[in-house]
């Protein structure tokens, strides 16, 4: 009798196994299908979203929340902007004209003085009696041209008489006239003395601010000393030295050569505090060929002396002022392949794309030449989801508060937790 048929167990396990496999594929291929299938969500107004999805995604007609400003006529003042250098007008290193003892410092350092107030003051004995020696040798040459000149009377009267030679007359006539040579002589030599004694006082020669003493009390001085006493420098008025580019020069000129006073700010090294309001005075006379601008010097009064001989300052020279300019803030203004552009706010709520041709800047605002008109709305806030005829809502201040992902700013409904629901989920979670 024969045994019925049965599959080997090695067989009927390789077909479970294959199975299996086919089953892990398909779970799997079903994990993947829900991962990769875009999750539909319920925005809070009930329009259908995508969560994840590109710009524009959430609502073909939902509206794009943003800022805007309202481009308005102003005055736009055109400052031409420079590094400058405050420079003293005057700069004078006070040397001594003699040489000898310091006896006296009458002076404190950084003190203001005038032209002409004692600085110094050098041992003045040695001059003293240089100036008594000349004018001794002044007094003998003068008794000496009286006497030849009374003698010269006795001669031509006895010429006259016939008593005496011509030539004995004009002997005596070249010695008056010698020793009335000599008397000048003597007379230099007494004014020279004087002017040694008088440069013993050491005197400010112009009138400034003193900086730090070079030389003690009781040191020997010379004129060849080439450190000096002091330096005086003239700060009130006082020079700032800057430059502009020569592209720039023509506007200069043109409101220079009308008589026109420009006026010029200078600014702290960090840009920001106004420091001293002057003037423009001069420029150079030609242009540095090495970097291609050209010196300007302004004048301020510096009557509280904010302004530091050396200091670095940051210059704007106000070139022209252009009124009823239309302006808008810099931030409205975007870069793109084709120039400046703006996102213009049209009444119907759309975005127009519009390229406009930007003036000067001041502060935060710009002058628009072309391209925009006083009144209209441009975008300064969001503008990087905006494409041309994109809907928009443009927000306020109170409503930009609100986050954006509530969905109160992209078509209204209740932000989670204003009416306690979700606190009270979070307070009390299911079991």
């Amino acid at each position: 009798m024969s045994q019925p048929h049965s599959s080997p167990p090695r067989s009927r396990w390789t077909r479970t196994r294959i199975a299996g496999l086919i089953v892990l594929l398909l779970v799997a291929a079903g994990v993947v299908w829900f991962l990769m299938k875009p999750a539909a969500t319920t925005a809070p107004g009930g329009r259908p979203g995508m969560r994840g999805g590109p710009p524009g995604a959430m609502g073909m007609n939902m509206p794009i929340p943003v800022k805007a400003a309202t481009a308005r006529a102003q005055d736009m003042p055109i400052y031409l902007q420079s590094l400058g250098t405050v420079t003293a007008y005057n700069t004078v290193t006070v040397r001594s004209r003699v040489g000898g003892e310091l006896v006296k410092v009458a002076f404190d350092e950084g003190q203001r003085v005038k032209a002409g107030d004692l600085l110094a003051q050098i041992d003045p004995r040695a001059f003293e009696v240089a100036l008594a020696q000349a004018q001794g040798t002044q007094q003998q040459n003068v008794a000496q041209l009286e006497n030849a000149r009374r003698d010269l009377q006795r001669y031509q009267t006895l010429f006259k008489q016939d008593s005496i030679a011509r030539q004995q007359v004009d002997t005596q006539l070249a010695l008056v006239r010698q020793y009335e040579g000599t008397l000048k002589s003597d007379q230099a030599a007494v004014n020279s003395a004087k002017l040694q004694l008088d440069y013993a006082r050491i005197t400010a020669p112009i009138s400034g601010r003193l900086g730090l003493r070079q030389v003690d009390v009781g040191n020997l001085i010379a004129s060849s000393d080439t450190a000096g006493l002091v330096v005086i420098t003239q700060t009130q008025p006082i020079a700032v030295m800057f430059t502009i580019p020569e592209t720039q020069l023509p506007e200069v000129l043109k409101q220079l050569r009308s008589g026109a006073t420009l006026l010029v700010d200078a600014y702290d090294r960090a840009n920001t505090r106004k420091v001293a309001s002057g003037t423009l005075e001069t420029l150079d006379n030609q242009i540095d060929v090495a970097t291609g601008t050209v010196k300007l010097k302004a004048r301020f009064e510096n009557a509280d002396e904010s302004l530091f001989p050396n200091q670095f300052v940051n210059m704007r020279l106000l070139v022209q002022t252009r009124e009823n300019a239309t302006a808008i803030p810099t931030v409205a203004v975007q870069q793109g392949a084709t120039g400046a552009f703006v996102f213009v706010v049209k009444a119907d709520n759309t975005i127009e794309v519009r390229t406009v041709e930007l003036g000067p800047i001041y502060n935060d605002m710009v002058a628009v030449n072309k391209g925009l008109n006083v009144g209209e709305v441009v975008v300064t806030e969001g503008t990087d989801r905006l494409r041309n005829e994109s809907k928009v809502q443009v927000m306020t201040d109170a409503a930009a508060a609100i986050p954006a992902a509530t969905g109160n700013a992209l078509g209204g409904g209740t932000p989670p937790g204003a009416d306690g629901s979700t606190t009270q989920r979070r307070r009390n979670p299911a079991p």
